[in-house]
């Protein structure tokens, strides 16, 4: 992904969800120096080919806890159903998000650029790359076709905190809506992706995820929720969440 010299000077964007790709897109941005000063969250309507959809409500929360500012965009539903070609569905939820940036390089004089989650997905990787060729932004995606395997535990050894908070996949049952990704989910997952072929990182919608805490945070998201399960998938209804203490042991 392009990362030059070029666009030195003005602010970067990250976008975010709350998830874990596109946290530790962010933290390795922040890691390698980039100037994030604005986190944006898409938060979908209806189901998204381009954006990860549940509880986009908490990145408010992250972000508080992480310091930037959060710019939300709040597209009208996108209705992929009335839309024949994924394609078409994917340039249309760009829109929306393309033009909350240039109202920012606007305002900033210029984006120096983006901070982007995706591991495989070309449709997505696609699109972000035609719209930072557009604002004239770098491109920075640290998770871009990296083993997922490594960058589970490599989001692990650097100390983040993350929970499955939707699963949608064969072999993914109730009891993983809630639980933590740890390194035995992962050997699981491992297992699973053989088995049926699900995602070890879920790059296909297997699984969503938000990060309760980390490095890149000063305080821990805390979660009170009930699960909701309909036949073989299932999601996280929170009830409440709230920004905890950090304990004076970690």
């Amino acid at each position: 992904m392009t990362d030059s010299d070029d666009h030195a000077g003005y602010p970067w964007v990250s976008l975010f969800s709350g998830g874990k790709d596109s946290s530790w897109a962010l933290y390795r941005a922040m890691e390698a120096g980039h100037p994030v000063e604005r986190l944006v969250t898409v938060h979908p309507a209806g189901d998204s080919y381009m954006y990860h959809v549940p509880a986009t409500d908490l990145a408010e929360l992250a972000a508080e806890s992480i310091g930037i500012e959060l710019l939300s965009v709040h597209p009208e539903d996108f209705g992929a159903d009335d839309v024949p070609d994924s394609g078409e569905q994917g340039d249309r939820e760009l829109e929306p998000l393309e033009e909350a940036l240039e109202r920012l390089a606007v305002t900033w004089g210029g984006i120096g650029g983006v901070t982007a989650g995706a591991v495989e997905s070309e449709y997505q990787t696609a699109r972000i790359e035609g719209m930072c060729e557009r604002l004239g932004a770098d491109l920075f995606a640290p998770l871009w076709q990296e083993d997922p395997r490594e960058l589970g535990e490599a989001m692990l050894d650097a100390g983040f905190e993350i929970t499955i908070i939707q699963v949608a996949a064969h072999g993914l049952d109730e009891s993983w809506v809630g639980r933590t990704l740890d390194s035995e989910a992962l050997d699981e997952l491992e297992a699973l992706n053989e088995e049926y072929g699900v995602h070890i990182l879920g790059e296909g919608g297997e699984f969503e995820t938000l990060v309760t805490d980390g490095p890149h945070m000063a305080r821990p998201i805390e979660l009170d929720y009930e699960v909701e399960w309909e036949s073989t998938r299932g999601r996280m209804r929170v009830l409440d969440a709230w920004l905890g203490e950090r304990p004076e042991s970690r």
